[in-house]
């Protein structure tokens, strides 16, 4: 059984492989006046970098399903970061972001939903019910949020010299100006920690025994 959980993650990075690459690929076919700028920022979205880090974390936990009987902690802790960013993901786009058009070209509508929605979802149901899983010390919760402050902190300092942000709550020139992206980073911070708290309960309150 452990092994057909491996398989199904390789799939599922495949298939988050080629949404993001997709997505790049039809965007960069329309004309645009700079390729190195616009990769800079298609890059700098949070939803791109979560989906290329699960895509990576489902190859290395699937690697491991055909090895050992049990993940390392290592590899428990980053799936469990990782899929913290997902659901974040997700809620957010479906909370903020689902009838807002981005300034990245047009959008590829499969990729979005795979991005957005089917990978974020699979990453937390492979959370909560594939084997190999350990529980979680409460004492690491706070990994979760490294990453999106460090990415906030970069977005926001990015975006005062280039003019650029990749989602429209963090515009200081929105109607509320700075106060509403204090609001808004304020919010996602809750939906972070709300999730990683969620997904590390998950790991303490049903331990997956590897399989015989």
């Amino acid at each position: 059984m452990r092994r057909t959980y491996g398989a199904v993650r390789f799939v599922a990075a495949g298939g988050i492989a080629v949404a993001v690459f997709s997505q790049l690929v039809f965007s960069l076919s329309f004309d645009q006046p700079d390729v190195t700028h616009f990769l800079w920022n298609y890059f700098s979205f949070f939803t791109i970098l979560s989906n290329c880090l699960a895509m990576l974390s489902l190859l290395v936990a699937g690697w491991y399903c055909f090895k050992v009987p049990v993940d390392p902690p290592w590899l428990n802790l980053t799936r469990a970061t990782i899929a913290t960013y997902m659901v974040t993901t997700g809620v957010v786009y479906n909370m903020l972001l689902r009838d807002v058009s981005l300034d990245q070209s047009s959008t590829l509508v499969w990729s979005n939903e795979i991005l957005h929605v089917w990978a974020p979802l699979y990453l937390l149901l492979d959370w909560a019910f594939a084997s190999g899983r350990t529980p979680l010390p409460w004492k690491r919760v706070w990994v979760v949020v490294v990453f999106p402050i460090v990415w906030a902190v970069y977005t926001m300092i990015r975006g005062a010299f280039v003019g650029w942000y990749p989602y429209p709550f963090l515009e200081p020139t929105q109607p509320a100006g700075y106060r509403g992206v204090v609001f808004y980073v304020i919010l996602i911070a809750i939906v972070i920690l709300a999730a990683g708290y969620g997904l590390f309960a998950v790991s303490r309150a049903r331990k997956l025994q590897p399989p015989a």
